[in-house]
């Protein structure tokens, strides 16, 4: 039985969903290196994945695929959640700034989109946000 089928609703079946993509994307290129392996030590971390969970989703047999919503809404959602996860303990590295690209092109995003998603993603996450996308946020509320 996958792991995934073990918990049918919950916060902690998505972020099991968003750890076993994340794993898949760090495996897409062959076998995951040990700076691969730590990044997602640090995300199981944050994701509240326990040590069993992490071994069944990185067994060899267990290819999770990437499920790419086909919603515009359900992409920027998903990108949103994973970067409450990342800004937990309120930064965002190098490594996991590598991660979360993959995870933006593995939702469908291009290279470039991606990017800048991500770039303004962090300027909010960081609360660096410019006056004209406040704004923009702000406006739409009224």
């Amino acid at each position: 039985m996958p792991i995934l089928d073990l918990y049918e609703h919950g916060d902690h079946r998505k972020n099991l969903a968003h750890f076993a993509t994340l794993a898949s994307l760090a495996a897409i290129d062959g076998e995951i290196n040990s700076e691969e392996r730590a990044i997602l030590e640090k995300f199981a971390f944050k994701l509240d994945i326990t040590e069993d969970e992490i071994k069944e989703v990185m067994k060899k047999e267990n290819k999770y695929p990437i499920e790419t919503p086909h919603s515009g809404e359900k992409r920027y959602q998903r990108l949103f959640d994973f970067f409450q996860i990342i800004f937990s303990d309120h930064d965002i590295d190098d490594q996991e700034r590598r991660m979360v690209e993959k995870y933006a092109i593995g939702l469908g995003f291009s290279p470039k989109k991606a990017s800048h998603i991500i770039d303004k993603s962090i300027a909010i996450f960081k609360g660096k946000i410019a006056f004209e996308d406040y704004h923009e946020i702000v406006k739409r509320q009224d």
